[in-house]
C-alpha cells in the first residue's frame, strides 16, 4: 500500500502529507518574505522597501571591487526619488575580506564612499548557513555553472513585486546595470 502526496497551500505555508508523518515547508513568492539583520541584533523586513525596484548586492570591504560601491552610490542617487533602493548586504565568505564588527563596515563605506544606502548586517550567501533570502535569490536567477555566488558584489535586480529580475556577475559595473533599472522603474 502506498501514500499519495497532497499539497495544501495556507498563506506561505505548504503542508506536505506524503506519509504518517506530518511536515510543514514555508517556501517564499518575494523578496518582501524575508528579514534581514541590521548589525544591532534586530532584523529589518524588506517588506520595508515593497513598492521599490531594489538591488540587493553581496558586499565586502576589502575586495578587488570594492569600489564599485562609487558607483552603487550613484545608482542610489540618480533613482532613488523615483523608486529605487540598493541593499547592501556584507559577507567575509570569499577570501575573508569583510572581516570587521557591523560598526567597522559602516564607518569604513560612508567614510570612503559617503554611502546613504543601508548597509545590512553580515551574512552567509553561500553552504549551511546560507541567509535563507539568499538561497531565494540564487533559487530564482541561477548562476554560471553553478547557483552558488562565485564571488563579493554579486548583484540581484528586483522589480516592484520583490520578484527577481536579473542577477549580474561581480564584474558586471553598476552603470552597465542603469538601463535594466530605468526600465523597472518605467513599468
Amino acid at each position: 500500500m502506498g501514500f499519495s502526496l497532497v499539497q495544501i497551500t495556507v498563506s506561505n505555508k505548504i503542508k506536505l502529507l506524503d506519509s504518517p508523518r506530518f511536515e510543514l515547508m514555508t517556501f517564499s513568492e518575494s523578496l518582501y518574505d524575508f528579514t534581514l539583520p541590521i548589525g544591532n541584533g534586530e532584523e529589518k523586513p524588506l517588506s520595508d522597501f515593497k513598492g521599490n525596484v531594489i538591488l540587493v548586492v553581496n558586499t565586502a570591504s576589502q575586495c578587488g571591487f570594492t569600489p564599485q560601491y562609487e558607483g552603487l552610490q550613484k545608482l542610489h542617487t540618480q533613482y532613488y526619488d523615483k523608486g529605487f533602493s540598493i541593499i547592501a548586504v556584507p559577507c567575509n565568505q570569499f577570501g575573508a575580506q569583510e572581516p570587521g564588527s557591523h560598526a567597522k563596515i559602516q564607518e569604513f563605506c560612508h567614510l570612503n564612499y559617503g554611502l546613504s544606502f543601508p548597509i545590512m548586517g553580515k551574512v552567509e550567501v553561500n553552504g549551511a548557513n546560507e541567509h535563507p533570502m539568499f538561497k531565494f535569490l540564487k533559487g530564482e536567477a541561477k548562476g554560471l555553472i553553478t547557483n552558488s555566488i562565485k564571488w563579493n558584489f554579486t548583484k540581484f535586480l528586483i522589480d516592484r513585486e520583490g520578484r527577481v529580475v536579473k542577477r549580474f556577475s561581480p564584474a558586471t559595473k553598476p552603470e552597465a546595470i542603469a538601463s535594466h533599472i530605468e526600465s523597472l522603474i518605467l513599468k
